[in-house]
């Protein structure tokens, strides 16, 4: 079969080889799956880059985000075990985490329903406690993890304000349903936020960013107000000062979805049917913006790493050999 392997750490244009290569063997536990489409998460440049987390022997296959096919015909949904990750025609997951696939969606939009949408499902509901009629701040709104939470914002009856970089990017967010948008390069966030909630400040803030974005946040934040740390895309990790947590009355909330897989695994299955039931009356439904063939991975996943996306970029093996995204001609 043909993967995508990385046999020294690097940018992942550059690093990113596809390559003819044995189908893997699932252990004890695990299953083979046919991948039927690969979403791309800004964690398989980090992977290839070696500053995520999770550090797989060399060589490896990244892609953390599957739809794939049981050997017995049933789609699911699951992240592949490293490191026979899902940029390649078969990868391997673990049994007891793959997830039935939505019926509702498309085999690009069901993998993209699974990391991103339990992430913020866990960000907004289980840890900031998003109440309808709060008003909710998404940093990076036009992406595929903030794109997720402008619309489970939206679907709880929250009031959304949307930051993005660029006007390209604020279409695509006023398309997501925010209720306002700022364009951080054309506009002062803070003074737009208190414009916008008349001084009050955002009731919760989901920061997949960091740096400039983190201190933005503890601008605008309002009294009892809750930043949801989810990551740093910026490259830059601030450190909080927790005296003016302390003087402002607002609490810092860290997020690591991939704890709950193992700490409370029960929670991401509750989570998944309630995003199934979501997606099923189309409250949401994840942003795809591109679909590439196999080949184009390497490239796909640098302009993710790169900044340059939107909404989530899927790879489907057989795409470009003619084939539609379901396998058939």
């Amino acid at each position: 079969m043909q993967a995508w392997q990385v046999h020294q750490n690097g940018e992942p244009s550059e690093m990113m080889r596809l390559e003819d290569v044995e189908r893997p063997v699932p252990g004890e536990g695990q299953v083979l799956l046919k991948v039927r489409a690969a979403n791309i998460n800004f964690p398989d440049a980090l992977l290839c880059r070696g500053q995520y987390q999770i550090r797989p022997p060399l060589p490896f296959t990244p892609g953390v985000e599957i739809c794939g096919e049981t050997e017995d015909g049933r789609r699911v949904i699951g992240n592949p075990a490293l490191p026979y990750g899902g940029f390649a025609e078969y990868a391997i997951a673990d049994a007891a985490a793959v997830l039935p696939a939505p019926e509702a969606l498309d085999d690009a939009e069901a993998a993209a329903l699974h990391i991103g949408y339990q992430t913020g499902w866990f960000g907004l509901h289980r840890r900031a406690g998003l109440e309808a009629g709060e008003t909710l701040l998404v940093h990076a709104a036009a992406g595929g993890v903030g794109s997720a939470a402008v619309q489970l914002g939206k679907a709880a009856g929250a009031t959304v304000i949307g930051v993005v970089g660029g006007s390209d990017k604020a279409d695509v967010a006023r398309e997501l349903g925010c209720d306002v948008v700022i364009d951080r390069r054309a506009e002062d966030v803070v003074g737009a936020v208190k414009e916008a909630t008349g001084g009050r400040g955002a009731d919760v803030i989901y920061d997949p960013v960091g740096g400039a974005a983190y201190a933005q946040s503890t601008k605008v934040v309002a009294f009892e107000g809750r930043i949801v740390v989810v990551g740093f895309a910026s490259g830059s990790i601030p450190s909080p000062a927790l005296n003016h947590a302390l003087v402002k009355n607002y609490s810092i909330m860290g997020l690591h979805w991939g704890l709950y897989n193992t700490k409370n695994p029960k929670l991401v299955l509750r989570c998944h049917e309630q995003l199934t039931e979501l997606a099923g009356r189309g409250a949401i439904k994840p942003l795809v913006s591109e679909r590439v063939p196999l080949e184009g991975a390497a490239a796909a996943v640098q302009r993710v790493a790169d900044g340059i996306t939107t909404g989530r970029v899927a790879v489907i093996p057989g795409l470009g050999d003619g084939l539609t995204e379901g396998g058939a001609a």
